[in-house]
């Protein structure tokens, strides 16, 4: 089965390799603006995060994002 994923997975990048090489300037524009602004939003989000680090908070704990590590739905189970 793995075989199969990494066959098909090479031909898939190949394909959209020569498809991304074959694009214009003009074509690639919206999705290198795109990736311009998700690689600002990400290194926003890093240096938040950093700087939560260097003052000794886990920012894990203070988003509120927590989820169960069993199923991930992020809801407690309560015992019967």
């Amino acid at each position: 089965m793995y075989d199969i994923v990494v066959c098909f997975g090479n031909k898939v990048a190949k394909a959209g390799g020569a498809k991304w090489k074959s694009m214009t300037e003009a074509d690639k524009a919206p999705y290198v603006a795109k990736a311009d602004k998700r690689k600002t939003d990400y290194e926003k989000n890093m240096e938040a995060y950093n700087k939560k680090l260097a003052q000794g908070t886990n920012a894990a704990e203070d988003d509120g994002s927590e989820v169960d590590e069993e199923d991930g739905s992020g809801e407690e189970e309560e015992d019967d």
